[in-house]
């Protein structure tokens, strides 16, 4: 089996990110200084720079924000799914999240169009809804 692209690599601290994934939750950080939430996960808050950061649940509600349909991605296994949407998305607590968006066409999608979070192998993608 050849090596795969799509398959994160888990450390201690993303370990509860992907644990919750895998279990159909998408979980975000919030600062408990500025109050804000932040998305890709980190130790300490990207806009005060506290460390006073802590895990809680997502919504799963989101808008799209930008996207664009990719038709030819030769790593494994991006091939067999070509072509798929890779997304930019607003999620409903403020953070910006890269994803897939599934389950759509590229000419139904709009910008500021609602979504919801779905997941395929523990990973978080995003497909049409409100």
């Amino acid at each position: 089996m050849s090596a795969r692209f799509d398959v994160p690599e888990v450390d201690a601290f993303t370990r509860t990110y992907w644990d919750a994934a895998a279990e159909g939750t998408l979980l975000i950080r919030r600062c408990g200084a500025c109050g804000r939430a932040h998305h890709y996960p980190r130790e300490f808050c990207p806009h005060c720079w506290s460390e006073e950061v802590s895990w809680e649940e997502a919504s799963g509600r989101a808008t799209l924000y930008t996207w664009s349909t990719v038709h030819r991605n030769d790593l494994p296994p991006f091939a067999d799914r070509t072509p798929y949407v890779a997304a930019v998305v607003d999620l409903a607590e403020g953070p910006r999240m890269m994803t897939e968006l599934v389950e759509c066409g590229a000419g139904d999608l709009a910008a500021g169009m609602p979504l919801r979070v779905a997941f395929r192998e523990g990973k978080p993608v995003f497909r049409p809804g409100g």
